[in-house]
């Protein structure tokens, strides 16, 4: 299957913009116990201590402090589904991001700056300084383009490829839970 284009991920910028700004349904959980698994679950748990207790970010997570100890800043990822269905074409061959929630959200700078607080079911999580821009992983399945786009100039304000976010209160997550900012 072909990989989407720069020229179609721009003609859909206006498109992944326009989605709401805020009360958006969680549409998919994701936990990622290992390198390449994807339990796709209807509930999970948040913690200050864990992220998501369960998940690599406890034992293998790519950001940690001097110390080694897991930064957590990084301990949820949101990914808005407008940006999914662009990219993720083949989805029986390719590997899902593997993003801990998927929701129609706009997640721009302007929407959500470092530090907006996100009520998310029981819990609470803040939008944290770290850009997303897109792993190697991420160009290796949805090419260089998609890759590309996220870390355009112009388009890091838009955070294309979603938030970073750390848990400021413990609680519980389910599958159609809203996005509150606070």
């Amino acid at each position: 299957m072909k990989q989407v284009t720069l020229a179609e991920l721009q003609a859909a910028l206006p498109n992944v913009l326009a989605a709401p700004k805020n009360n958006a349904p969680i549409e998919q959980l994701c936990l990622r116990p290992d390198f390449g698994e994807r339990n796709f679950v209807d509930k999970m748990q948040l913690t200050q201590e864990f992220g998501i207790p369960g998940e690599r970010w406890n034992y293998s997570p790519w950001m940690k402090h001097e110390d080694g100890t897991a930064d957590p800043c990084i301990q949820v990822c949101i990914l808005g589904t407008r940006v999914l269905d662009l990219v993720w074409r083949d989805r029986e061959n390719t590997l899902h991001p593997g993003d801990s929630f998927m929701a129609d959200m706009d997640f721009s700078e302007s929407n959500m700056p470092v530090g907006t607080l996100l009520n998310i079911g029981s819990a609470t999580v803040r939008v944290s300084n770290k850009f997303n821009d897109a792993c190697v992983k991420w160009k290796v399945r949805y090419g260089n383009d998609a890759k590309d786009w996220i870390v355009m100039p112009e388009n890091i304000q838009y955070r294309l490829r979603g938030v970073l976010c750390e848990v400021v209160q413990d609680g519980w997550v389910s599958t159609g839970d809203l996005i509150q900012k606070v």
